[in-house]
């Protein structure tokens, strides 16, 4: 994972001085970028496997459903697996079947995701919610993640609403659709503003 460059985080935090508070005790974010030994493949199928979970429980199974594989996880060595093997390690039935057609469409090149670094935004998520069980969500948190892009906007996560509530003093969330125009004060930077909002959560 990268840090973002100082002169980004200050001309993000001199646009909103609730963030700016948030950057100053939480630090830069650290966002996307290569992991040694781990192809976009590799991470696309651990998001996949954290969606709707709690990170230790996404952990536990995520390392189970990699330990299958001894070597490189690739779309060819996932699908060489049984089913079973990989609800035994913990999938729900719905997640292991995203999982194997990922694997398939990135086998037969309907998802390219060698490449797929070079689209914007909006079109990585069209690209990769081709994919049985991929919908925004996934999609934006390997924008996010895995890309490193600095302007994602996912209104929603529930994480991100509730954090923007805490940090604005706001009695409940707000809906995606009321989030969706508070956040275009932080263009071209709104991932730094997602990301503290999840950290707000932290206390």
């Amino acid at each position: 994972m990268k840090g973002v460059p100082a002169d980004v985080l200050a001309s993000f935090a001199a646009l909103d001085p609730v963030m700016a508070g948030l950057a100053d005790r939480h630090g830069p974010p650290r966002l996307g970028g290569r992991r040694t030994g781990v192809s976009r493949f590799e991470q696309l199928a651990e998001a996949i496997c954290y969606q709707q979970l709690a990170g230790a429980a996404a952990a536990t199974i995520w390392g189970r459903v990699r330990g299958l594989v001894a070597g490189p996880f690739t779309p060819e060595a996932v699908l060489s697996l049984a089913p079973d093997r990989l609800r035994a390690a913990g999938l729900s039935g719905a997640k292991t079947a995203s999982i194997l057609d990922l694997a398939a469409k990135a086998a037969d090149g309907t998802v390219r995701l060698d490449r797929i670094g070079r689209r914007p935004d909006d079109e990585v998520v069209a690209h990769l919610t081709v994919v049985r069980g991929i919908g925004r969500w996934t999609a934006e948190m390997f924008c996010v993640f895995t890309l490193g892009r600095l302007d994602v906007w996912p209104t929603g996560d529930y994480g991100v609403r509730a954090g923007w509530a805490r940090a604005y003093g706001l009695a409940e969330p707000p809906s995606p659709k009321e989030l969706e125009p508070a956040g275009d004060r932080f263009r071209p930077y709104r991932t730094l503003a997602a990301w503290y909002c999840w950290r707000a959560l932290e206390g």
